[in-house]
């Protein structure tokens, strides 16, 4: 579904070049759920922003279902960190939900009311929608993020360390959320997080990247059964060796580079 091939991306200013990713490679295959992890300052933004069509790589590309990206594809959307500056404040959650939908003339308003009930429900946030964003909890406020972007029916989501920004116990419950919400509607998810544990409970796979300039150090296969939860799967012996490898590989890239 996503196919990284070569991207790098370069920023030219104040006499000075600095290059954020180098040759960055990968692929993530149609329904995976796939987790990218790497040190602080790596580019996992920047990544995002390519893959998403939102920046412009210096060179390589970004092939969706086969199509190269040169700008935000019609079949992905995005999910970003600081769902403060994501939803406007002075709009519904109804409102906020249904606004990218407004962008897709063939829907009529019922279809529109359809989706945004759907996804609602989908986060359970199904009598919210007349609320607030700023009367609403921060991780209410980031399922409205995700409702959004379910509303929009993308066959691609985004999530750029989406969850980084509420507690603990919420933070569980929105990762078992995407996991749920993955399984019932099949779509392919790139997740990026600086969380090494997040990494390995979610992910059918996790890309470690290297320090800056950027290139994918490590592709590791996550062997443990589907069905996840935060007591059993985080106490399993296989947790603790992927996430000990995990570890390893941002440490070593922290100290050696590239690498």
């Amino acid at each position: 579904m996503l196919d990284v091939r070569g991207l790098r991306k370069t920023y030219d200013g104040h006499g000075r070049r600095v290059e954020a990713l180098r040759d960055l490679t990968f692929t993530v295959a149609a329904g995976e759920l796939c987790c990218l992890v790497g040190p602080s300052g790596c580019g996992k933004t920047t990544l995002l922003k390519c893959v998403g069509g939102l920046l412009a790589p210096t060179s390589g590309e970004v092939l969706l279902d086969g199509a190269r990206v040169t700008g935000p594809p019609p079949a992905m959307a995005v999910v970003l960190q600081e769902y403060g500056r994501s939803l406007f404040p002075w709009m519904s959650v109804y409102a906020n939900v249904e606004l990218p939908l407004r962008q897709k003339k063939d829907l009529g308003k019922e279809r529109r009311r359809a989706l945004v009930a759907d996804a609602l429900r989908a986060v359970d946030l199904a009598d919210a929608g007349a609320a607030y964003p700023w009367q609403l909890s921060g991780g209410m406020q980031q399922r409205v993020a995700i409702a959004r972007a379910l509303a929009y029916e993308p066959e691609v989501l985004l999530m750029d360390e989406p969850f980084a920004a509420v507690d603990a116990q919420t933070r569980a419950e929105l990762e078992d959320l995407v996991r749920l919400l993955w399984r019932q509607r099949g779509m392919t998810i790139l997740f990026i997080t600086h969380d090494i544990d997040e990494a390995v409970y979610l992910g059918q796979r996790v890309l470690i990247l290297s320090a800056s300039p950027t290139v994918v150090r490590e592709e590791l296969t996550v062997d443990l059964p589907p069905d996840r939860d935060q007591l059993t799967t985080r106490a399993e012996p296989a947790f603790a060796r992927l996430r000990a490898r995990v570890y390893e590989q941002i440490q070593a890239a922290i100290h050696t580079g590239r690498g």
